[in-house]
């Protein structure tokens, strides 16, 4: 069996996706997703390249493949082509479970569980909605929920009133949902490290589940100085590409999970060696997965593997996307997600539906600082 060709599919729905399949001469074709979401021309560009590196390769040899896409160019890959390669290399697991006729899982090393914790996001502002959506997820299963900081009207982001409101939050959330409910706090790099530190220890008392990405990713170290005064459970890693960005936060056992997205970080190959990495210094892993279907369907058999799985974002339930286009066998019930035994993936495309997905390029949300200047998103 031979790669004869790569397809790169821009698509938009309640957000832009950037799907890749996989064609081979055997008529099985696998299917991938990219993340960086509204890069997606950049990372296009990247699958262009890399496309007469594989054609012709046998599906197969994916970790040969990998290194080939990785190291090829001379440059290291960075975010950008981490994550085309990261669309290529699911879409290679796709084939190979097709062509064996076993689920993903299988490859991976079989189960290590029946089913996945899944956390569902709510909106911070209003505040009203905030805990009306808390008490509609609670009715509906789910039993782990996450947020972030609220920003002062007009997208800008005010410290002191992040944290007040984001305390007062806190209070509500933990006497509505009770102590079984598992509590996320996403702080989505906003703060400088004195207030993510005065934030972790101000929210110790409620026991949060993690509190993800409270400072900048580009500096680790400011990790360091952060849990030497606070002693809240630590998730980062989402904006990372590879195992070798995550290596100092997990060597020195910086945080408590490692947020891998399979579509920024290489793909399957490269974040089953960054959960083994993990694994060794008893870190979690809390799968960053807040684009499309084939993503879910990716990461559900990753977590199905894999040993040191912690929790799993799951921001639409299956048949939420992309519906008349994308089929998936992965089931949602009472917060947990489940795949079952169809061949790779277990999901199916129909491509003459895309037509209805028309792309439009955009930008992410932009957030400033109370005088002006840009802040993180």
């Amino acid at each position: 069996m031979k790669i004869t060709n790569i397809e790169v599919f821009l698509l938009t729905e309640w957000r832009n996706f950037l799907f890749v399949r996989v064609d081979t001469d055997a008529d099985i074709s696998g299917w991938g997703e990219a993340g960086i979401t509204n890069r997606e021309w950049a990372v296009a560009g990247c699958l262009r390249h890399l496309e007469s590196l594989i054609v012709g390769q046998s599906p197969f040899n994916s970790e040969h493949l990998w290194q080939l896409c990785w190291r090829s160019g001379f440059f290291p890959a960075g975010q950008i082509l981490s994550a085309a390669i990261a669309a290529v290399d699911i879409a290679l697991w796709d084939i190979k479970g097709k062509a064996l006729g076993v689920p993903v899982y299988q490859l991976l090393g079989g189960k290590t569980r029946e089913r996945v914790l899944t956390y569902r996001h709510l909106s911070p502002t209003p505040q009203e909605s905030l805990f009306a959506n808390a008490r509609q997820a609670i009715e509906e299963g789910w039993e782990a929920l996450r947020w972030e900081p609220a920003l002062v009207e007009g997208a800008i982001h005010d410290p002191a009133f992040a944290i007040s409101t984001g305390l007062e939050q806190w209070r509500q959330m933990r006497d509505l949902v009770g102590q079984e409910v598992a509590l996320c706090y996403d702080m989505h790099t906003r703060l400088a490290i004195p207030d993510a530190i005065r934030m972790c220890r101000l929210i110790e008392e409620f026991a949060p589940f993690f509190v993800e990405d409270p400072v900048r990713s580009e500096h680790a170290s400011g990790y360091e100085k952060l849990v030497r005064h606070c002693s809240v459970p630590l998730a980062a890693g989402e904006q990372y590409a590879n195992k070798w960005q995550f290596r100092e936060l997990i060597e020195k056992e910086l945080i408590d999970y490692a947020r891998v997205d399979l579509c920024v970080a290489g793909g399957i190959t490269e974040a089953m060696k960054i959960a083994a990495l993990a694994e060794a210094h008893l870190i979690d892993v809390a799968v960053h997965n807040p684009i499309g279907p084939i993503s879910t369907a990716a990461c559900a058999h990753f977590n199905t593997a894999i040993t040191n799985m912690g929790i799993m974002e799951l921001p639409r339930l299956p048949g939420e996307t992309m519906s008349s286009a994308v089929a998936t066998s992965c089931t949602w019930r009472h917060g947990y997600l489940t795949v079952d035994d169809s061949p790779g993936l277990g999901i199916q495309v129909d491509v003459d539906r895309f037509e209805q997905f028309v792309y439009r390029a955009d930008q992410m949300p932009s957030v400033r600082k109370q005088d002006g200047s840009f802040n993180n998103w």
